[in-house]
């Protein structure tokens, strides 16, 4: 045997590398091999989870609903696709289920774009004016009146368009309430010079006093109209065959002014005494009072205002077609 081959160091098998020094010694970097081998050992333990995309709470994606997004995660993860503890969450072939968790925005969130569209209005409702005036459109303009307190009440306010415009007029509503005490037709009757001179100089920024003095004769002229008619509503509504005229107009430029209807009716008014009522102020009272229907054909009033006449004409009917009506017209055409 050769000094050289005994000098030599056998290799044993598995020996380790030469461990590098680093910068807090062989101490520390040895120390932590056995926790980085440990915390490897622990991940492969672990089973792999899937990862599924996060999708918003009620909002569904590429047609499928969070529900089937939960369903089939479940298949993945090595559960039954066919069969399911949770019949609820099933997806139908004719449909999925809806979410079920309803998002920030609340039920609108899950309304489509032409539900939320704002309501459409005629045009001189703008996105600029006031709770009050849009109320006074929804509500009340073009609604068939048939009171004759009413629809003195709206004559009075009528009149006042020459003065003032109808957002000046619902504002002042109460003091115009005040100043003609509730808009009683038989009160304003007994309105004396004094009482009218105290009304110009009170109400002043209301209604001139021309204005005052002819809605005190026109209450008094009512209560004739009253008499004679045996209701002011009988009076008005006849002119028209007691059913509101429907003007199909699609655009704000096509409302007239006036119409030769409104100058009949404004030329009898004038004959029987009263004052400030022309044509185009009478137009604006058969508008309000629903004795013509303009809202524009693509406001959503235009429709239910049409609806409210054919309630309001139904009992009118039923009494005409009742058996007592019908023998007393069988009489008469006897006798």
């Amino acid at each position: 045997m050769s000094v050289a081959t005994e000098l030599r160091a056998p290799v044993k098998p598995g020996l380790e590398p030469r461990k590098i020094l680093g910068p807090a010694g062989n101490g520390a970097r040895v120390a932590e091999e056995p926790k980085r081998k440990k915390e490897g050992a622990v991940k492969k333990a672990e089973k792999p989870k899937r990862l599924v995309a996060q999708v918003p709470a009620g909002v569904v994606q590429g047609n499928v609903s969070v529900d089937s997004v939960r369903s089939l995660d479940s298949c993945s993860s090595g559960g039954s696709c066919g069969k399911r503890v949770d019949d609820k969450r099933r997806v139908k072939r004719n449909g999925l289920k809806s979410a079920k968790v309803v998002p920030d925005g609340g039920v609108r969130a899950l309304l489509p774009t032409s539900v939320l569209a704002p309501v459409k209005r005629c045009d001189w409702i703008t996105p600029n004016s006031g709770p009050r005036y849009t109320a006074f459109h929804d509500e009340e303009w073009g609604v068939p009146v048939h009171d004759d307190w009413r629809l003195f009440q709206l004559l009075i306010l009528s009149q006042a368009l020459a003065e003032h415009t109808w957002p000046t007029i619902l504002n002042k509503i109460d003091a115009f309430s005040k100043l003609f005490e509730n808009f009683d037709p038989s009160s304003i009757a007994k309105f004396t010079e004094k009482k009218i001179l105290s009304l110009g100089a009170n109400g002043s920024t209301l209604l001139s006093e021309p204005k005052l003095r002819a809605i005190v004769d026109n209450a008094n002229h009512l209560l004739k109209v009253q008499q004679e008619f045996g209701s002011f509503s009988k009076y008005c509504w006849h002119f028209i065959n007691q059913k509101p005229i429907r003007n199909g107009f699609r655009y704000a430029r096509q409302v007239p002014a006036k119409t030769p209807k409104s100058e009949v009716i404004s030329k009898d008014l004038m004959q029987r005494g009263f004052r400030c009522v022309g044509p185009t102020v009478i137009y604006s009272f058969m508008q309000v009072a629903g004795m013509t229907n303009d809202h524009l054909v693509t406001c959503f009033r235009y429709n239910e205002c049409n609806n409210y006449f054919r309630k309001d004409l139904e009992p009118k009917l039923e009494e005409r077609d009742s058996p007592a009506n019908s023998s007393e017209n069988t009489s008469q055409s006897h006798d």
